[in-house]
């Protein structure tokens, strides 16, 4: 592991800085925002639409080159959102992209690059039309492993371990390891 070898001084003005940034461009584009946040770099956050709730002590980090991005595009008028539990860890390049409506509950981590969507996005011949949407729920203390996909109508379990690369579209009970 690296030393950090800035003064405490700069750091603290460096986290500050964070802190002030998230509160001013990021939070009003939230429906909630819970106590306790940390975002990393939320410059390279992007967000559309809405409502999007993340509870309390999340932790967020963003890159550059791997941009976090949480998308509600509502499939009819009132549909369509993302809630992410309290203590939750959501890692560069993740993507969660809703029509109908996306719940991560506490303590989940999703590690790089995870794409989580609860809709097709367009139809099989007709690439206007949405296609199927059905929401997705994501456990208590679930860890998403690197570039796993979970696809729409999917549930898992609590304390559930989505492989890394792995491709979900069936439900996973609680308590299971899938790769």
């Amino acid at each position: 592991m690296r030393k950090d070898h800035r003064p405490y001084a700069v750091k603290k003005a460096w986290l500050k800085f964070q802190k002030y940034y998230t509160s001013h461009f990021i939070k009003p584009q939230l429906d909630a925002l819970g106590k306790g946040f940390a975002f990393m770099r939320p410059w390279h956050v992007e967000i559309f639409g809405g409502p999007i709730s993340i509870g309390d002590c999340a932790t967020v980090i963003a890159t550059p080159d791997k941009k976090v991005r949480l998308s509600v595009w509502p499939e009819k008028a009132d549909s369509g959102f993302i809630r992410i539990g309290d203590y939750s860890l959501i890692c560069p390049g993740v993507r969660v992209s809703s029509a109908v409506g996306i719940v991560i509950e506490d303590n989940c981590m999703l590690a790089n690059g995870v794409y989580i969507t609860d809709a097709d996005w367009h139809g099989i011949y007709d690439r206007v039309s949405w296609g199927r949407a059905e929401p997705v729920h994501i456990g208590k203390n679930v860890w998403i492993g690197d570039s796993a996909i979970v696809c729409k109508g999917v549930v898992i379990g609590e304390n559930s371990i989505v492989g890394a690369g792995a491709i979900v579209v069936e439900a996973v009970p609680p308590n299971c390891i899938v790769a």
